[in-house]
């Protein structure tokens, strides 16, 4: 390493030290770099996310107080000062940090201390035995932000958003975000905090950590932005086949039979199905991780029928292990188990005392999966449903856990990684190759052990179905590729109630095009479920098959699911262009149209793939719908065949068994089959 008077040069980074800081930048991965800071006199490797990179080819100099690093289109340039603060009285050493692109125009800089405001663009504040860091930025006045996970707001551009960098149910904090200026930004710290887009100012805060982490990339297109970022993180596999087509769910399917003559039923009717499920409290006590055999008599039969009928089955692992476990002794003798730091060590109360298990712990990931690999893998069972995945804390009391690999205010945002991580890792050695397991949060990093994402148990109402194409868009950008929705919403569905089923059609109709098509929801009336000897189990929801809602209702959901599997060459595709180069499934039109300004401003229609405009219809008995079609191509009614020029707001016809879909000029024939 060369070291200068001011700085340290190696042959990929620059190193500043003053004060007690150390501060680094170092290029990682092509046009891309990774910025580390701590106020303990060195740096650490963390691997939360990022994955290393092969060296880049970068130029650096060193003039004077300005170091300057060049790798492809992205420049960083650290300016040092030496200088005697009169009101402390003594020499301080500051450094400040700016970040340009190909085009010289800057899309990064830290802010500016203020004379004598003495403000700290990278600012520690100590508490026991660790940092409450500060990433403050200058703010590009008129740039557009999307990205972030997963938030239950209709919101499109972030630019004047405060979001909490936490998970919640229903809410996955992914800590990447793009803006229309052409950059991305990474935070890399798994710390509990906020991101604060102001117009005024960017803020980043970690409430306990060790280091300030981040990274950030530039390219022309939000397409090379999501390139970069699958690059740096990982890509998602590629989608199996079963992940393609249509999955059947309800809660809850409560015993063996039921869950066959479903499947079989679909048969019969000629309704393609790949995947049914069997949902939570399939197990005698949370923690078993195997099936109840009063209910489940014969689990491998059942995986064998299933796959004789062209379905896989998928079973739901909840992280949760009850006191009345069979395994509860074992987990906590093994410290296996999250612990609280105060109070009496329960973390959830549902269906009586729980605590969750802790899957930082390299040992809790071997001994769990070969628990389930045990009682279900080796059935046969192949897709798993790894739910209350943020966790789910009865009380969200960030700062009452601890994990093996640190305090939950520390590093706790990595938690639905790591139980991704332990399912993909366990089903690669036990030789599966075809990955796909449906998760209730994700992380940075998630979308490379086989993460479907679903958005959580939200409302039955049009509002949270508005949400969830925000949420698609946003979670896409964070580099989550794969997502679904529970059709028709979680809470609160009455089958029998027409307002209700007027919601499900149009919901159907979004989870067509969606990443996943998956039908899900705690339906009413709720039926009672009792074992032999009287005691009781969890409730069964009202039916929620696709012939449950009457037959007009039935006519229609038919129709879209063989749709679905009309579009399947043309899903395969994007899933393909997913896996290989990270890019979304559900994209933000501003992602194949960045050069129209209108795109940057609409999540209530989206590009399913490159070639599809979809527009959910999202207001009750609603027979029309505005939507707009961006300027650079044509656009042909996928219904009608009418061709339309793009760059207009047009008021389309929707009677309730049409959403307003548009092709792409130029899309291929998987597309063009949709309207000839």
């Amino acid at each position: 390493m060369n070291v200068t008077s001011i700085f340290e040069v190696g042959p990929d980074s620059v190193t500043w030290r003053g004060d007690g800081e150390t501060l680094v930048v170092q290029a990682w991965g092509a046009h891309s770099l990774r910025v580390r800071s701590s106020a303990s006199g060195h740096v650490v490797d963390n691997d939360f996310a990022l994955l290393p990179q092969p060296p880049q080819p970068v130029g650096i100099s060193v003039d004077g107080e300005a170091a300057t690093m060049v790798n492809g289109e992205i420049t960083a340039i650290l300016r040092a000062r030496e200088f005697h603060d009169d009101q402390v009285g003594h020499k301080v050493l500051r450094c400040t940090l700016e970040v340009r692109d190909g085009r010289g125009q800057t899309v990064l800089k830290e802010l500016d201390e203020g004379g004598s405001l003495k403000l700290k663009a990278r600012e520690y504040r100590p508490q026991s035995g660790s940092y409450r860091v500060k990433a403050s930025f200058e703010s590009i006045r008129d740039e557009k932000l999307y990205g972030m996970g997963q938030y239950q707001q209709a919101v499109a551009d972030l630019k004047g958003s405060t979001l909490e960098l936490a998970h919640r149910n229903s809410q996955a904090s992914v800590p990447f975000v793009i803006s229309s200026a052409g950059y991305g930004f990474l935070w890399h710290n798994p710390a509990i905090g906020s991101a604060t887009f102001a117009s005024n100012r960017t803020e980043w805060v970690a409430e306990s950590t060790d280091q300030l982490d981040y990274w950030v990339t530039v390219g022309s297109t939000p397409a090379r932005l999501s390139s970069a970022l699958a690059d740096a993180t990982g890509h998602v596999p590629m989608m199996p086949e079963y992940g393609l087509g249509y999955w059947q769910c309800k809660l809850r399917y409560w015993n063996q039979e039921q869950l066959l003559e479903v499947a079989r039923e679909h048969h019969r009717r000629g309704l393609p199905l790949d995947v049914i499920v069997a949902d939570f409290f399939h197990w005698p006590k949370m923690g078993d991780y195997r099936f109840e055999n009063e209910f489940w008599p014969d689990p491998a039969a059942m995986v064998a029928e299933l796959k004789e009928l062209g379905v896989e089955l998928m079973v739901s692992i909840w992280p949760q292990v009850s006191l009345e476990s069979e395994n509860f002794g074992r987990f906590k003798k093994e410290n296996l188990l999250v612990r609280t730091e105060r109070g009496m060590g329960i973390h959830m109360g549902f269906q009586g005392p729980s605590v969750f298990i802790d899957v930082t712990n390299p040992r809790t990931r071997e001994t769990v999966w070969e628990i389930c690999k045990r009682n279900y893998h080796n059935l046969g069972v192949k897709v798993f449903w790894l739910d209350e995945a943020e966790p789910e804390y009865g009380v969200y009391d960030f700062d009452n856990y601890r994990y093996h690999a640190g305090p939950n205010v520390q590093i706790g945002n990595i938690y639905p990684q790591a139980y991704s991580r332990m399912f993909y890792e366990g089903q690669r050695a036990a030789g599966q190759e075809d990955i796909v397991n449906l998760v209730r949060c994700a992380w940075l990093g998630s979308q490379r052990f086989g993460a479907l994402v679903w958005s959580g148990d939200i409302h039955s109402t049009w509002e949270d179905l508005r949400n969830q194409i925000a949420a698609g868009i946003h979670l896409g950008v964070a580099g989550i590729p794969w997502f679904t929705t529970d059709i028709g919403g979680f809470h609160g569905g009455n089958i029998e109630d027409p307002d209700f089923r007027d919601l499900l059609v149009r919901w159907f109709q979004f989870g067509t095009f969606c990443p996943v098509m998956r039908m899900h929801g705690d339906r009413r009336p709720q039926q009672d479920v009792s074992a032999a000897d009287g005691s009781l189990r969890c409730p069964t929801g009202a039916p929620n098959e696709l012939w449950s809602f009457g037959d007009d209702v039935y006519d229609i959901l038919a129709r879209y699911v063989r749709l679905r599997e009309t579009l399947r060459p043309y899903t395969r595709r994007v899933m393909a262009d997913a896996h290989e180069f990270g890019q979304p499934v559900m994209r933000g039109l501003f992602h194949e149209f960045p050069d129209d300004p209108q795109s940057w401003n609409l999540v209530d229609q989206y590009m399913f793939g490159p070639d599809l405009l979809v527009a959910p219809v999202i207001e009750a008995h609603a027979t029309c719908r505005k939507l707009y079609l961006p300027a650079g191509a044509s656009w042909t009614d996928i219904h009608t065949g009418q061709v339309h020029s793009g760059g207009q707001w047009l008021t389309v016809a929707a009677p309730v068994d049409v959403i307003p879909v548009f092709a792409r000029e130029g899309a291929g024939q998987d597309v063009t089959v949709l309207h000839q």
